[in-house]
């Protein structure tokens, strides 16, 4: 890159290579830095690139390696106050002293002991919950006890007291996600305990908001209006796996409605905006059929999948990784992606999409499409 320090052609002919010159501008820049200034002819390639230009990698972390690991702190760190619960945050190996799987999202195994209680609190960090296999655990938001079982979602808007307790005498992990990179980088965090005392210790078949929302297209009069979170705390792995499997019966029959050949998904919403369920956070589910191959494509949005059921490739920038259960996948701004599976596979995404469509930054396009 060409700056006004590095002489050629017509800058020589007006005298910016002379001796006086350069140890006037040298000069300036001692003076730029004590001052807390940066000229941007000196910095426009790193602050404003032809593409994104991410420090987070692609990567993957095999289940076979977390969850004993998850096993293991159990067997030396109690939950209680103070750290408040048993989560491993999963550090991308491109952001060095941050525990971020990408700059915007959080992931971590949550591992919750039997008959153990995680004590209540609230932040302004907006969670989910993805969970992999297991029941017996309840999580407890604002006082509506929620059953988390296998393949559920279940959701935590922030400043939402929560707290979860094992009811079973089995241990139970699960995937955590949450916003903690953008509310960290925009100063938005707060942060309360709440009582230490378990409020509701009851196991009801279905949650307050599961009764009072319990039809698809079907809102309560009391609650009509527009909420920025999704008043539903859980979505059921029954209903998400109805839906993929009516897509591709669809698909069968000639019907549109698959995202591409062999490839359903769902997104998660709030039924009272028909947006996404959370405000900073994009989460959908995926199903491939056995032999299919989506297309590659990539987008600004960073993204952490879960692989639920079944095993498949995914290709990152050109290098391939193997696909099995439970593992965990990174995915950072404008990498090249595509996934492949000869057995089948169901993989649950998280991405920061909600907050680019907000600020009109995000792009997705089919990789073949886009120049770098």
């Amino acid at each position: 890159m060409t700056t006004l320090d590095q002489t050629s052609g017509g800058a020589a002919a007006s005298g910016f290579d002379t001796p006086e010159h350069q140890a006037k501008l040298a000069a300036l820049y001692r003076d730029f830095d004590a001052a807390g200034m940066t000229p941007l002819w000196r910095t426009r390639e790193g602050l404003m690139p032809f593409a994104p230009e991410p420090r987070a990698v692609p990567h993957l972390w095999r289940w076979a390696d977390l969850y004993p690991l998850a096993a293991r702190s159990a067997e030396l760190v109690p939950v209680g106050r103070g750290g408040e619960r048993r989560a491993i945050g999963l550090g991308n190996p491109g952001l060095p002293g941050d525990p971020y799987a990408t700059p915007t999202l959080w992931a971590a195994i949550q591992y919750l002991g039997p008959r153990e209680n995680a004590p209540e609190h609230r932040h302004t960090q907006t969670a989910f919950r993805f969970v992999l296999e297991g029941e017996g655990v309840w999580t407890v938001v604002d006082g509506d006890p929620v059953a988390m079982r296998r393949g559920d979602l279940l959701l935590t808007p922030g400043w939402r007291f929560h707290g979860h307790q094992n009811v079973s005498d089995v241990p139970m992990t699960w995937l955590d996600g949450l916003d903690i990179p953008f509310v960290a980088t925009t100063d938005q965090g707060f942060f309360e305990f709440g009582p230490d005392v378990v409020r509701d210790t009851t196991t009801p078949a279905r949650s307050r908001g599961e009764r009072l929302w319990g039809g698809p297209g079907l809102t309560p009069v009391s609650a009509v209006g527009a909420q920025p979170s999704s008043p539903l705390m859980a979505y059921r792995w029954a209903h998400t796996d109805a839906a993929l499997t009516a897509q591709l019966e669809l698909e069968d029959e000639g019907h549109p409605g698959v995202v591409e050949a062999g490839h359903a998904a769902v997104r998660f919403t709030n039924p009272t905006t028909g947006g996404d369920a959370l405000t900073t956070m994009r989460t959908e589910m995926h199903r491939l059929r056995a032999g299919a191959v989506s297309r590659p494509g990539r987008t600004t949005a960073s993204s952490v999948w879960q692989v639920f059921e079944g095993t498949g490739t995914v290709v990152l920038n050109g290098a391939e990784h193997s696909l099995t259960h439970g593992d965990v996948v990174a995915i950072p701004s404008w990498t090249d992606v595509s996934l492949r599976t000869h057995t089948g596979l169901d993989l649950f995404a998280v991405s920061d999409a909600p907050i680019l469509e907000r600020l009109s930054l995000l792009r997705t396009h089919p990789a073949e499409q886009v120049e770098s």
